[in-house]
Formats: C-alpha cells, structure tokens, sequence
C-alpha cells in the first residue's frame, strides 16, 4: 500500500479530518476548535475540495495549518464542477492554492470520474503538475474500480502513479468491499473513504429521534433510507451500549479494522460531536468484535457471485 508522508517525511497518520463542514455548518471558532483536537490526536491528514462551502473551507484550513505546513499533508479536489479537462484542473488548481496559501498541494483528487474527458488528458495534467511541483500525491475520488483501473493504465504512459482512492465506505455502504477495496490492495493504491458514520446514521442520533443530514439534506435521506439501514443503526447504538463506548467509536474502529487498511476520514460539526470519532483511533477492535458489528449489515456477494454453488 502507498505510504503517504507529510513534506517533513512523517508517515501520514491513520485517520484522516474532512473540513466539508468548515465555514459551513461549522463556524470559525468550531472549525478551529477541531483542527485543534484532531492535531492532538495526532491526525496530520487534511481533507478538503474547491467546491467545499464555496471555497470557505480551503481558505480557513490554510490559515490554521500555515504555522506547520511542513507537518501535514494537504488534500484537495478538482472536477465535481466543470469536468477533468486539463484548464479545469489547472483552474482549480491554482485557485486552490491561493486559497490555501500554499505553493504546492500535497494530494491532489480528481473528485469524480468525468466521462465527457479522456483520462489520458487528466493523467497527462497531473504528471505536469506534479513535475512542476504543484502537487506531490495523485488520488481520485468516487471512481469506480474499473474507473481506477482505466486511470492507471493511462497514468502509467506518463510514469504517473495513482496514489489514493477516496471511496464512500461504511457499515450501511458496503459496496467498496466487492471490487474497491481489493482493488487498492493489489494495485498498493491508498484507500481513504468518506462518510465513516454513514451521514450521522450510525451515531444512535436518529435511533433516539435525533435529527441531522439525514432529515435536513434529501440526498442524504436517499442515500440512506432503507428501512433495514435504519435497524443497522439501531443496533450498533444497542451493541455499543453493550461495550459502554460509543456507536460512532465503533463505526469508525470499524471501518479503519477492514483488512486493506483504509484511512477513514472523519468529521464533524463542532469539536464535542468529533471526539467520539477520534475516540476510535485508539479503541482495540478485536476479530470477534469486528465480525459481530459486520453482521449488523448486509456483506455484498463477491464480484463473481456464484455463491449458491458453494458447499
């Protein structure tokens, strides 16, 4: 698997801290106060994108993390809005780091695949940038498994490399463990998944009449409102009383347990609705435990699925 560093050369750490919600849901002083925390927890892995809360989130991240720039790596994204063509990414790119205050950025994401764009434009564009010094590490995002593979390929006639992965991947959203995760494994790309507490479903919150992104955002409330999602997170909430721990611990400890080794990014609001999730950075998640909590969900059948024939 890719061993990302910080420009000092400290390994990255295990989890990553998703700033969507800087400037947005999370003001000033409460973007602040977790950047703080996660730093004490010794997170050094900042996860951001150009359309995050109109670039709000880009420019309050780069002014925390400007006294220790070398200390850190550094994430942003390119082509949710206008496309991977090789001007958008550039664009983008040079708007990001104005954002940012920085020269170069250390993980630079393509944040979906583009069909309208050959990647071999898009790879070209990154091994320019990335000769030039703008950007050190290459990922894409939400790309499929075939997407990824497409990209490496066209990556490699530029001796180009796709570093990291950043999949949606949680405990109702299992999808990444038929092809994405051991995709990454055999190619040794990185994997860092979003949305660890399936949009605050497996919190409890919503077991307990809470309400959040999925009563307030209706792409979230599509994108988890199976009935049987809803008993997931009920019952992670029953078994984490169980433990006396927290539900969004074990989701989190979860996730970072699977066998390739991903980074979940985690996030929140404010820094009291974080701590349970960095809480799991040091939770000791055994095998027996990690089964029962996998039982709470749907596995998804094997990209070759001929499981009725099994003994």
């Amino acid at each position: 698997m890719t061993q990302l560093t910080t420009p000092d050369g400290t390994p990255v750490s295990r989890f990553a801290f998703g700033t969507m919600q800087f400037g947005g849901r999370a003001d000033e002083t409460d973007s602040r106060a977790m950047y703080d925390a996660c730093r004490a927890a010794g997170i050094n892995h900042f996860d951001t994108a150009y359309v995050y809360t109109d670039g709000a989130s880009e420019t309050l991240l780069g002014g925390m993390a400007a006294g220790e720039r070398d200390s850190l790596l550094i994430a942003t994204k390119a082509g949710y809005v206008g496309g991977a063509s090789a001007a958008n990414m550039r664009d983008t790119l040079d708007v990001s780091r104005q954002r940012l205050g920085f020269d170069t950025v250390d993980l630079f994401y393509l944040h979906r695949f583009d069909p309208e764009t050959d990647l071999r434009e898009s790879m070209e564009c990154f091994a320019s940038l990335k000769q030039a010094g703008l950007i050190r590490y290459v990922g894409v995002s939400n790309f499929a498994a075939w997407q990824v593979m497409k990209a490496i390929r066209a990556a490699a006639e530029f001796d180009l490399s796709v570093d990291v992965l950043q999949p949606m991947y949680n405990l109702a959203k299992r999808q990444a463990e038929v092809e994405i995760l051991p995709m990454c494994a055999d190619q040794d790309v990185a994997v860092a998944p979003y949305s660890p507490l399936g949009g605050g479903l497996l919190t409890g919150k919503y077991a307990s009449g809470g309400s959040g992104r999925l009563t307030e955002d209706d792409r979230y409330g599509a994108r988890y409102g199976k009935d049987w999602m809803a008993q997931t997170g009920a019952d992670l909430a029953a078994l984490a009383a169980e433990l006396g721990t927290d539900p969004a611990t074990l989701a989190v400890a979860w996730v970072a347990a699977h066998p390739s080794h991903p980074m979940p990014i985690v996030s929140a609001r404010n820094a009291e609705q974080l701590a349970p999730s960095l809480a799991a950075l040091d939770f000791a998640m055994t095998p027996e435990l990690y089964a029962r909590i996998a039982a709470l969900s749907p596995t998804p059948p094997p990209a070759t699925d001929r499981l009725e024939e099994q003994a």
